[in-house]
């Protein structure tokens, strides 16, 4: 069968690319955002490209609570390896199944309260997870998360303003358990970190403005605690 032509030849390559591997999917979460809510994948991914640029040039860095991964590949663009992770399988077998040879990097099942990943990472992030975590296990989740860091390594934790949810969808009510202001995100922060710096996020654009007018919050903690 012959592949069809486009008018313009330089958009020619998209079609042959399309029709030699096939086109991508999104993921079990993505592809419901893009059905529901088309705007909120736009966030999701620029809190991946805050991450991306934050963490540019570093060697090995997990993620953790990768979900369906859709956007790790922009930060894998930006580091030498990356390995996600995540409690939930049904999301690692989505992940799996998605995998092509230009992105892989090591998915598996792990859950943080249960004890850190072996080896070791010079970058650590979770974007919203945190809040999905029982505020009694915090303190084991995030000391198991940023175990496996360096001397040199950093840790970023991106979750949902405590100021945000009553403006919150039900779906994401019923999992947010733990959502914390800009400033108890930095004071909890500085128990596994000497240097703690704090960002706002309104939709996709990330600033350093007025945290409790912010919807998201960031935390990059440096200088790992002994």
């Amino acid at each position: 069968m012959d592949t069809q032509k486009t008018k313009e030849p330089q958009y020619q390559v998209i079609v042959e690319a399309a029709t030699k591997r096939g086109v991508e999917t999104f993921g079990l979460r993505s592809s419901e955002s893009w059905h529901e809510d088309p705007k909120h994948l736009v966030f999701r991914l620029a809190r991946y490209k805050f991450v991306a640029k934050m963490f540019s040039g570093r060697e090995h860095v997990l993620e953790v609570g990768c979900g369906d991964a859709f956007g790790t590949r922009i930060v894998q663009a930006e580091v030498g390896k990356l390995t996600g992770i995540d409690f939930d399988p049904v999301f690692i077998d989505d992940v799996n199944a998605r995998m092509v040879d230009r992105w892989k990097f090591d998915a598996k099942v792990h859950d943080m309260l249960d004890g850190p990943v072996p080896g070791e990472f010079d970058g650590v992030y979770a974007l919203d997870v945190l809040e999905h975590i029982d505020p009694a296990q915090e303190k084991l989740f995030l000391k198991n998360s940023f175990a496996p860091l360096g001397k040199d390594g950093a840790g970023i934790i991106g979750l949902p303003s405590l100021e945000s949810q009553p403006y919150a969808s039900p779906q994401s009510k019923a999992g947010h358990v733990n959502c914390k202001s800009a400033p108890e995100l930095k004071k909890l922060m500085q128990e596994y970190f000497h240097n703690v710096f704090v960002f706002s996020m309104n939709d996709e654009v990330v600033h350093t403005g007025f945290h409790k007018m912010a919807n998201y919050v960031f935390a990059i903690g440096a200088g790992k605690r002994d």
